[in-house]
């Protein structure tokens, strides 16, 4: 069945092969991502003819999830046009690397604000309009540093991503009496095939960063080993594809999680546990009606 999906940071990466592997499956696709008329005019155009040479419902759409007005009006577009929203994919976020103590409040702050608010300024835009519905679908892209080991350098970026995946399960328990789902993908490291790392913020006070010296080189290591540890059909698709396959199944039989990981960092398994546990916990207080009992692992 055909959904109208809106996936946020569609500009590159994860959010933009999904947004494409979505389309090809036969879905109605929003690719927002900001400026659309500016720095991010060409992707649009390249994504544009893509959609057009494959007879694919891909549409780029301007949303910059630092602005509330931009949120509405984007959902606002989305719902003239098709008349209803079915799948909120919220990926858009932004790496930093560099020592934790290098990076102000402010530059902290506002790794929070694109990470975490961000999503909560789609999330007020949207769920009006799905609880409306009575339906719907919560798709989260989270990541194993909530639960997996992790390199150092990367702190407010962990930081963030654990609290947006804090903020998406409690969504999961006040959405589901409204009929809406909620599913969290949790990708692992991914070497190749995503600008994440080439990408990534760096802290202003150079001078604060360079006192740590003594760990010059640490990040290449990790690189290095990450790599070596990668197989080589491991491959950021494998997550698109994920995606694809949640969004296809009918509705009450998604996952509350799936975990795409071909490095073995760990969260696979603290997650199965984290659910085991939380589950109980919910049964046990008597919201067992809001739960999703379920984990996939996959690679």
């Amino acid at each position: 069945m055909k959904s109208v999906v809106l996936v946020t940071g569609a500009g590159t990466g994860i959010g933009k092969l999904t947004a494409e592997a979505l389309a090809e499956a036969g879905h109605a696709v929003y690719a927002s991502m900001r400026d659309l008329d500016g720095r991010n005019e060409q992707r649009a155009g390249e994504m544009r003819a893509w959609a057009k040479a494959r007879n694919a419902d891909l549409r780029p759409l301007e949303l910059d999830v630092l602005s509330q007005e931009s949120a509405d009006a984007a959902v606002a577009t989305i719902v003239s046009e098709q008349g209803r929203l079915d799948v909120v994919m919220q990926n858009a976020g932004h790496l930093v690397i560099g020592p934790t103590e290098a990076f102000t409040p402010e530059e902290i702050a506002r790794v929070f604000d694109i990470n975490v608010l961000g999503a909560q300024r789609v999330n007020r835009a949207a769920l009006p309009q799905l609880r409306a519905q009575e339906s719907g679908l919560m798709l989260w892209i989270s990541s194993t540093t909530t639960k997996g080991g992790f390199p150092p350098f990367m702190g407010p970026y962990a930081a963030a991503k654990a609290a947006m995946d804090s903020l998406a399960i409690t969504l999961s328990y006040e959405l589901a009496r409204f009929g809406i789902e909620t599913s969290i993908v949790v990708p692992g490291a991914f070497t190749r095939g995503t600008s994440h790392f080439p990408t990534a913020g760096k802290p202003a006070d150079e001078g604060r960063a360079a006192a740590y010296d003594r760990y010059d080189g640490i990040m290449d290591q990790v690189g290095e080993r990450l790599s070596a540890l990668t197989p080589d059909d491991a491959d950021p698709k494998a997550v698109a594809d994920e995606i694809v396959r949640i969004v296809g199944l009918p509705a009450g039989s998604r996952p509350a999680r799936s975990i795409v990981d071909f490095v073995g960092d760990g969260a696979s398994e603290v997650i199965e546990l984290a659910e085991e546990v939380r589950i109980d916990f919910a049964r046990r207080i008597g919201i067992a009606d809001l739960l999703q009992a379920k984990v996939m692992r996959k690679a």
